[in-house]
């Protein structure tokens, strides 16, 4: 009896180190992956050794199918997880040593990718395999400025001896619930609260461009020539208790569209200024969302008309000035296309867009690594080609760096591929 509930689970442990094996390339584990890696090698090791053991016995028995059972399961187990990290070292192998620097060239000006390593960075600037790089509070740990500051010179020294234009070094610094790199930036409370102390419009103005002036400065000193801010999603009040990490509600200006295009105005001319380019997000407008596109499919259900006298104001109106980047959020807009989110949307990158608006700025998809694209029916690979054919420009792999070489090596195996984006 003993020996049954024990053999029942190391059973119920194999399956769950399966279920595991298989997801373990999901960006969803990417912060816990190597620990995961480390218990999924010897618990299913451990697991086949004591199947073995226990098959020992001469005569074939239920105890004897039971241990046939744990050690064929932890073989499963055990395979899968081998093969899906050979796998991932295959593709990573075929991108920084196998594939040709003028192969990578042609995708890779269209990648700002995240890093854990410096190193990583260094050789696919090396190869030209990206256009830019996204830093984050990961990377700033336990550095000093000074050394923050000449990692980035040195990634931006290599693009120089190669006689490309500079790299887009990227951050997240909206200030508020977002500042990435605060410390050892200057932390600043979100927009809607420097809007909500001032009354008199004028007053909003100086306070703005003073805020944005800070940002800035310090963002230009550091390195960093793009900034994914300001956030222009309108105020909705749409509050969900699931919602861990969008929470528009806390992050946008206003939920005024006038007072949101001023104040986005104010913040982006301002930081050109400082040579940092701005970007508006998240289109096609997240206000009105209930669900968290980091770990879930989410909707925006409100009607063409209805967004262009309200949610869009401001992306249109800013969006006449080509200088500012425009994120493309994942929330598929039900009113043009119901299959796919907005960052790989045929009919509303290209058909609104690049056609009905003739839109001609820099198109940047939100990152990749999110629920709504690697969990949906194209996967990554396929959200990426659609991306590029409807004519985005840039796209961003932040989270889980390891994410851009299987995407990657998926461009490289021959696709004819024709991006159509403005650059």
């Amino acid at each position: 009896m003993i020996f049954t509930i024990a053999a029942i689970a190391q059973i119920i442990i194999n399956i769950v180190l399966i279920v595991l094996s298989t997801q373990l390339r999901t960006p969803s584990l990417a912060s816990i992956r190597d620990i995961i890696l480390v218990v999924l090698l010897l618990g299913s090791s451990l697991l086949i050794l004591s199947g073995c053991l226990q098959l020992r016995q001469k005569t074939w028995n239920l105890q004897k199918g039971m241990a046939f059972a744990i050690a064929f399961l932890g073989v499963v187990g055990l395979t899968i997880t081998v093969a899906n990290e050979a796998q991932f070292y295959w593709q990573k192998y075929r991108v920084v040593l196998g594939a040709e620097v003028e192969s990578l060239e042609v995708f890779g000006k269209h990648f700002i990718v995240g890093y854990k390593d410096i190193n990583d960075a260094v050789k696919l600037v090396e190869k030209r395999a990206i256009a830019g790089v996204f830093i984050t509070t990961r990377n700033i740990e336990n550095k000093t400025y000074e050394e923050i500051k000449t990692e980035l010179e040195t990634l931006q020294e290599i693009r120089r001896s190669q006689g490309l234009s500079p790299l887009w070094i990227a951050t997240d610094q909206e200030g508020g619930i977002v500042s990435r790199l605060s410390p050892p930036l200057t932390y600043l409370p979100s927009l809607s609260e420097i809007v909500a102390k001032e009354k008199n419009i004028e007053n909003i103005k100086k306070a703005v461009i003073e805020y944005a002036s800070t940002q800035g400065r310090e963002l230009s000193d550091l390195g960093i020539n793009v900034n994914f801010a300001p956030v222009v999603d309108l105020n909705k009040g749409v509050v969900n208790q699931r919602d861990r990490y969008s929470q528009i509600y806390r992050r946008a200006i206003s939920d005024d569209s006038e007072i949101v295009t001023l104040v986005a105005k104010w913040y982006c001319s301002t930081l050109v200024q400082f040579d940092v380019k701005c970007t508006i997000k998240h289109f096609p407008g997240l206000g009105r969302v209930e669900n968290d596109t980091h770990v879930a499919d989410a909707e925006l259900n409100a009607s063409v008309e209805e967004l262009e006298q309200d949610d869009w104001i401001p992306f249109r109106e800013i969006m006449k000035d080509s200088s500012a980047w425009t994120m493309l959020g994942h929330a598929k807009l039900m009113a043009l296309d119901t299959q796919h989110p907005v960052s790989f949307s045929p009919p509303v990158i290209r058909g609104l867009i690049r056609e009905k608006w003739q839109y001609r700025g820099i198109l940047i998809t939100d990152d990749l690594c999110m629920k709504a694209v690697y969990g949906s029916s194209e996967g990554i690979n396929g959200a990426i080609k659609k991306a590029l054919i409807s004519g985005v420009d840039l796209l961003l792999i932040a989270y889980d760096p390891d994410l851009y070489y299987e995407a990657m090596a998926s461009l490289l195996q021959g696709h004819r591929l024709q991006p159509t984006g403005t650059r």
